[in-house]
């Protein structure tokens, strides 16, 4: 089965949809115009808050990991829409949970571009630099890019792909609940000057295209598997198989 046959084209469309809007809003720079919301020349006002910091980030960050390893187990005890999921499905989703969250770490640590906290715009030693510009050091710490901390609820919409057929309703509120945890843990950072707003939209970009696309590897997989049940099912016994016994 060819890999775009399980791609449904309304989701190719709205991944190419949105792809036109995120690189809309690094064309416009909008950035530094929305980070300069939060903070000045004398930093981020918010910067150490404690909800900010001890509850939506370290809390939501530990959060996560619990999360996750919830939907580990359901892979042999599952709850809710996920019983309408074979095993290997439940382990598919688990594994496109990660897939998430591996990309944007992967890309994270390979960035050069650093946090708004750290340019000299907002009381740091770093000049700004688009995180378009791979090869070019802005002489911060960088891996600022894509925003790491927002995949701890973006990679979740992986349950939006596993669940959309089986259990259409969950599959939606799994969409919603992954997309606002990851915008608000998005815009918390951002308010403390951890992350420019494109980072916090990249990310969900790139969560939603892994996602997707580790359904889609699972599934044409799946349909390889069955055509070689099938197959085998109609293959002629050997001459001789067929006779009587002796």
């Amino acid at each position: 089965m060819p890999l775009s046959s399980t791609l449904r084209s309304s989701h190719v469309l709205w991944t190419l949809g949105i792809l036109l809007l995120l690189l809309g809003w690094d064309a416009l720079a909008l950035d530094l115009s929305m980070a300069r919301w939060f903070g000045d020349a004398g930093g981020f006002a918010l910067r150490d808050d404690w909800l900010l910091t001890s509850v939506l980030h370290d809390g939501a960050r530990r959060l996560g990991w619990v999360l996750w390893g919830g939907l580990l187990l359901t892979v042999w005890r599952p709850v809710g829409g996920l019983r309408a999921l074979a095993r290997g499905e439940r382990a598919g989703l688990v594994a496109g949970v990660g897939l998430a969250l591996l990309t944007v770490s992967v890309l994270k640590g390979g960035s050069h571009t650093s946090c708004p906290w750290d340019l000299t715009e907002f009381g740091g030693l770093t000049r700004y630099v688009s995180h378009w510009q791979w090869q070019v050091y802005d002489g911060g710490g960088g891996h600022c890019f894509p925003a790491g901390h927002a995949s701890t609820g973006f990679a979740f919409v992986a349950g939006y792909f596993w669940l959309r057929e089986t259990a259409p309703r969950a599959a939606r509120r799994w969409l919603v609940a992954a997309l606002t945890a990851g915008l608000v843990l998005g815009l918390a950072q951002q308010v403390r000057g951890a992350h420019f707003m494109s980072h916090t939209l990249w990310t969900a970009w790139l969560c939603w295209s892994a996602a997707g696309l580790g359904h889609a590897l699972q599934r044409r997989a799946q349909a390889r598997r069955g055509a070689v049940r099938g197959h085998r099912g109609m293959v002629p016994p050997a001459r001789g198989e067929t006779g009587r016994a002796g």
